[in-house]
């Protein structure tokens, strides 16, 4: 029994154990009958009309393409003086789901009827707490996609972060209260969880069978109003490196699919219906999320670089395995590099209890090597830490005033409890940063010149 008092199977509820990929939804398709007696396959007869409603029709017509008629209007004005009018006797696209089979394409009608029902919009209530200790609430939306029959939900982490509660709605209207089960935010992905059974969850491909040119289509809520669209594209591009706003850099799928706010943590299809992708983020010019942006520049989370951490979320809550050092760091600035400090990773906080403050690490340090590795930047230590496994030893190069010299740090398992540990103390580090850049404004009449970012 899970936390959820769910009693079934560990194996069953897990959509990437082997054996557990399902087929998707059946749908009983029926005919239609016209109670007046029409038959769609009889064939029309031209319609004849007199010339003097010429211009009448020809309004007609003008408004039938601004109106997108479904049947295709065209007109031949001939010498005898009438009009005649050829309608279009084309059969409507039919949409085959009463079985979904993943070996063969399937159109993006199909797909979007097939797993519309899976896509979810995801509205989320956020308090914080701004620079002059103001307690501020908040709204923000975005989509997610069911995995499992019984309510888990995948979506992106910064959809649902800082959320004080979450709420679910499918395309039938129904809307459920979600639990946050667990994310990992490096990673951009969360799963929450709802009471209901019986979903349909979505079949999950392989992101690294993919080509550049093959289709995609993605389903979600756009500006978190225009809910439940399809947009269709390709693959633009593989293993694209892409630096989020908050400096960490991603593996991505880059489509040209339309993607605006709202689509985060919506599904990306490949064309035969399964989900190769996690929709996360559209180019910005200016690195906001909120200000115009550049077109057809589109990015998703492969499915194969996080299917084994969704898995573990949906079991476990978070994600096992990952070495902690028990620091935040930042890029050394490169106007202090100018007075002879080195590049690396400048160490601004030192969580209490936990390996790096173990070791001796110190607010201040500069770590420039971890064993033979060097360190330039923040990011650089991350991706060299996250290589390691968890009780390896490593020594790290640190410059403290002045001087080289070595730490040996045993790197811990990163658990949600030494996660809250690291973001208490991060949430004081910034409170501290924030009221120093009040009392600089204040005092010189300038802004202040520092930045919050930081890395783990």
């Amino acid at each position: 029994m899970d936390n959820f008092g769910n009693d079934y199977n560990k194996e069953n509820r897990d959509p990437f154990a082997p054996g557990n990929y399902q087929n998707g939804p059946v749908f009983n398709g029926g005919g239609y009958t016209d109670p007046n007696g029409f038959d769609p396959e009889r064939k029309k007869k031209p319609k004849k009309i007199k010339s003097g409603s010429i211009k009448v029709v020809a309004l007609c017509l003008v408004c039938a393409l601004l109106g997108a008629a479904i049947h295709p209007l065209y007109q031949t004005v001939s010498g005898s003086g009438e009009t005649t009018l050829y309608v279009g006797d084309r059969e409507p696209t039919k949409i085959n789901v009463t079985a979904v089979n993943t070996e063969k394409e399937m159109t993006t009608a199909e797909i979007y009827a097939a797993y519309v029902g899976s896509t979810v919009g995801i509205t989320v209530d956020i308090v914080s707490t701004n620079i002059f200790g103001q307690t501020v609430t908040g709204a923000a939306a975005g989509s997610g996609f069911v995995i499992t029959e019984d309510g888990y939900i995948l979506t992106n982490y910064h959809v649902i972060e800082d959320a004080n509660s979450i709420t679910v709605t499918f395309v039938d209207g129904k809307s459920y209260p979600a639990t946050y089960v667990g994310g990992e935010e490096a990673n951009d992905i969360a799963v929450i969880k709802i009471e209901a059974n019986d979903l349909t969850p979505v079949v999950i491909g392989s992101s690294d069978d993919m080509l550049v040119g093959e289709q995609v289509t993605a389903i979600g809520n756009p500006l978190g109003e225009l809910t439940f669209t399809e947009t269709t594209g390709i693959i633009s591009a593989l293993n694209r490196s892409i630096t989020m706003g908050d400096g960490r850099k991603m593996n991505m799928i880059q489509t040209d699919c339309a993607i605006n706010s709202g689509n985060s943590g919506g599904p990306l299809f490949n064309s035969h219906g399964e989900v190769i992708g996690i929709v996360s983020a559209k180019y910005s010019s200016s690195g906001s999320s909120s200000s115009a942006s550049v077109e057809g520049l589109g990015f998703a989370i492969p499915m194969d670089d996080v299917a084994d951490m969704v898995s573990e979320l949906v079991t476990n809550g978070y994600v096992t395995g990952k070495p902690l050092l028990g620091i935040s760091v930042n890029d050394v600035d490169e106007n202090v590099q100018a007075y002879g400090v080195p590049a690396g990773a400048e160490v601004i906080v030192v969580t209490p209890g936990l390996c790096g403050e173990k070791a001796g690490l110190k607010v201040g340090d500069i770590i420039t090597k971890i064993n033979d590795t060097e360190v330039t930047s923040a990011e650089e230590l991350i991706s060299a830490k996250n290589g390691y496994e968890v009780g390896d030893t490593v020594e790290l190069t640190v410059y403290r005033s002045g001087e080289t010299t070595t730490v040996k740090v045993t790197l811990e398992e990163s658990t949600p409890e030494k996660e809250a540990m690291q973001e208490e103390a991060q949430q004081e580090y910034q409170q501290q940063q924030q009221q120093q850049q009040q009392e600089y404004n204040q005092q010189s009449g300038g802004s202040w010149p520092f930045g919050f970012g930081f890395g783990y």
